[in-house]
């Protein structure tokens, strides 16, 4: 049973227990990420994530490995829009010394300039390495363009300007301000005992409460963007306005339908049929207070217009017609599996309940997941797809080599 509970200060506590393994997992999240950043701090999140790792006022990077090396554990995390998640998982022999190794490094990070000055460069590394990784730059253009301008727009992992402006003591400064006790949730999924939530309780109880401010608004206005790269394949993205962080169940379903797995529509008719590509898929995109429904696929520029043709067509039956009553209960299992086996690791479900209860204030226990799955309705999936989508807010991200805009306008927006 999924249970919670709200330190004076704030801070909230979430954990399940799962008598049937010998590992837990512990998360630390924070409801922080780039999308709350100012524009010159652009990246902080994710820079104050790497150096979590970097040495603590007791011990070094070297030695924060070797403790969790020598208990065979694993610890890591990563930086979203909206969000920071640390975590770390162990057998429960040894979570004692998992929380502690994650508390030391939550609590009492070093921010060391020279540490610093090096980690720079290896994010610098990192965001060369999304210049040459065309699928993770198409949805960065994207996000650049129908969020113009906009927080939920910037990379989450900064530019090499913005990194550059920045010090180790701003770094721990935005720390200390931003990471407020009203943000910040411990997930603890597996087998653990009663001494192991008092310990979890005792290290966020050091935090002073501090109010929230409310985040900038974004909206998803449609948006195309073109960009040359010397590549063999175009890279395509096209994006619908989607729902914000939701539990809306027959959202997945619709998903799953249109482009998940190779039974779905948009994999048998553009891959199947036509041979046109090697992967075709359909996503979600959710914020707090808007989102994106998307469609990827790369392939020849030689073939994309007929790609493209196909995929309009496949979208528009879809949001005209629904989905057949066979493919409805095929999508309902695949998102009961993909939920039911995710959820058996201990890490994944301590990240689910704690994503949960960051976004919701609350998780839904495994058996209510799969009741709303098996609720979701041929009638609720035809209305979401015909609301979503409406190709008059298509939007258009393609990295490779483009046609004019002109032509893809033409085959999407007549």
């Amino acid at each position: 049973m999924i249970q919670i509970k709200t330190l004076p200060n704030g801070a909230r506590i979430v954990h399940e227990y799962m008598a049937q393994v010998r590992s837990a997992a512990v998360v630390f999240w924070v409801g922080h990420g780039s999308r709350h950043e100012p524009a010159e701090m652009g990246g902080a999140s994710h820079a104050i994530e790497h150096m979590l790792f970097k040495g603590t006022q007791t011990r070094t990077a070297a030695e924060l490995a070797a403790v969790m090396d020598a208990i065979g554990g694993q610890v890591n995390a990563y930086t979203t829009k909206e969000s920071t998640c640390y975590y770390a998982r162990a057998l429960d022999s040894h979570l004692p010394a998992a929380i502690d190794l994650l508390g030391d490094m939550f609590f009492n990070a070093r921010f060391d300039k020279d540490a610093w000055d090096t980690e720079r460069g290896v994010i610098i590394e990192e965001i060369a390495m999304c210049e040459d990784q065309p699928d993770d730059l198409v949805y960065q253009n994207l996000y650049a363009s129908i969020y113009k301008d906009l927080p939920l727009g910037a990379p989450v992992i900064g530019t090499a300007e913005t990194l550059g402006g920045m010090t180790a003591e701003d770094l721990l400064e935005y720390k200390t301000r931003n990471y407020r006790p009203c943000d910040i949730i411990v997930s603890l999924a597996g087998r653990f005992a009663p001494s192991d939530l008092e310990k979890i309780e005792e290290l966020l109880s050091s935090l002073p409460p501090a109010e929230c401010p409310p985040m900038v608004p974004c909206a998803y206005t449609p948006a195309f963007h073109l960009r040359e790269k010397d590549i063999e394949q175009n890279h395509l993205l096209l994006a619908f306005p989607g729902l914000p962080v939701n539990r809306n169940y027959a959202y997945g379903v619709m998903s799953a339908i249109l482009g998940s797995g190779m039974s779905s529509r948009l994999f048998q008719k553009i891959r199947e049929e036509h041979g046109l590509c090697y992967s075709v898929y359909s996503s979600q995109a959710p914020h707090r207070d808007t989102g994106a429904a998307v469609i990827y696929t790369a392939l020849g520029p030689e073939t994309e217009r007929k790609a493209l043709e196909l995929i309009r067509e496949v979208v528009e039956q879809y949001a005209r017609e629904g989905p057949s009553e066979q493919e409805l209960t095929r999508a309902r299992e695949q998102c009961k599996a993909n939920n039911i086996m995710s959820e058996e690791s201990t890490v994944n479900r301590s990240i689910s309940i704690g994503h949960s209860t960051l976004f919701f204030g609350g998780a839904h226990e495994t058996d209510e997941i799969i009741a709303r799955i098996n609720a979701v309705t041929r009638e609720a999936v035809t209305e979401l797809a015909a609301r979503i989508f409406d190709f008059s807010q298509v939007s258009l991200s393609v990295v490779g080599k483009p046609e004019d805009e002109a032509v893809y306008r033409d085959l999407l927006c007549r």
